[in-house]
């Protein structure tokens, strides 16, 4: 017969296991849901660019809406935590230079320069890699076989989905590649950041929200004094603050930052390279694309990696 204390020891890993088990499912639901937003925007940015916006009146909106809808969250974080803002001062800079104003301008000024096959490959390939890289090396964080393979066939898969090829790197195309990198290196760091200093994912998009509202709207005014919103349609406006400012410029980051406190910036950094696919099943009743047999190929590739590096054992 088992003492008290060995059932004890069992019932409480069975509780572990189990909390464990519901943490991953949390975590792939908040990924999965991340994951889908970032399709969202990406077809509805080419929506609106086909309808008279640019690129900067979709930045505008997505910092300036998001800046404005989540003010309330970080006036009460100041009124009621002035403390801990104040003491960790330093890290809120480096969050809202990583996933604010910089990121932005890198990602989308890059596609001005890279074409539209390496928009699904570099930036994504680059938040997987360098999401595993850093959290290994600043959070010791174990860069398995596993999750080096997962990676490896979630790439394989980002390359069917995009179709790219080789005649499509030219010098130009490089310098996009590369802003995509950068910007998908500042993403990655941006998660092990929220990880390493568990910070708060609601106040977190706050500030980093207000951050890009307070320097980069007052710009894009200055320079173009608003004139690709001020003459757009009120279907299109309203249409971009929704999809745009509310949900990926609120639910972006708050997903990805709920998504890196559940699982860890390892394999948080995996969900986003599932946006490229979703993307082209969504570009089908928005956009009129009908999805090509390599990108539902690619998709289902890159799901099959995802699941194969998220739900590797993580560390004790």
């Amino acid at each position: 017969m088992h003492s008290p204390m060995l059932k004890m020891l069992h019932l409480q890993s069975t509780r572990l296991r189990e909390d464990e088990t519901n943490r991953l499912v949390m975590g792939i639901f908040v990924g999965l849901l991340a994951a889908s937003i970032g399709a969202l925007y990406t077809v509805y940015a080419r929506w609106g660019i086909v309808r008279g916006l640019s690129s900067p009146d979709l930045t505008a909106l997505r910092f300036g809406v998001a800046g404005i809808a989540t003010l309330p969250l970080l006036l009460h974080a100041i009124f009621k935590r002035r403390e801990t803002l104040i003491e960790k001062w330093r890290i809120w800079l480096a969050v809202s230079l990583m996933a604010g104003t910089p990121f932005g301008l890198l990602m989308f000024g890059a596609l001005q320069f890279a074409p539209a096959s390496h928009v699904a490959v570099f930036p994504f390939s680059s938040m997987s890699v360098m999401g595993m890289l850093l959290g290994s090396w600043i959070l010791n964080d174990p860069l398995t076989s596993r999750k080096t393979a997962g990676i490896a066939v979630v790439l394989a898969g980002l390359v069917l989905v995009s179709g790219i090829d080789a005649s499509s790197f030219t010098v130009r195309s490089l310098l996009g590649d590369a802003m995509f990198i950068a910007a998908g290196t500042l993403w990655a760091g941006f998660g092990v950041l929220l990880r390493k200093h568990r910070l708060d994912p609601l106040l977190a998009t706050s500030v980093i929200a207000f951050s890009a509202l307070a320097t980069y709207v007052p710009v894009y005014i200055w320079t173009t004094g608003a004139a690709g919103l001020l003459t757009a349609s009120s279907a299109v406006f309203w249409t971009e603050v929704l999809v745009q400012g509310l949900i990926a410029g609120c639910g972006t980051l708050f997903t990805y930052a709920k998504m890196v406190s559940i699982l860890g910036p390892a394999r948080a950094a995996v969900f986003p390279a599932l946006a490229p696919g979703f993307a082209a099943l969504m570009a089908w009743p928005v956009l009129g694309h009908f999805p090509h047999l390599e990108e539902v190929i690619g998709l289902l590739v890159v799901i099959a990696g995802l699941l194969f590096a998220v739900t590797a054992a993580p560390k004790r």
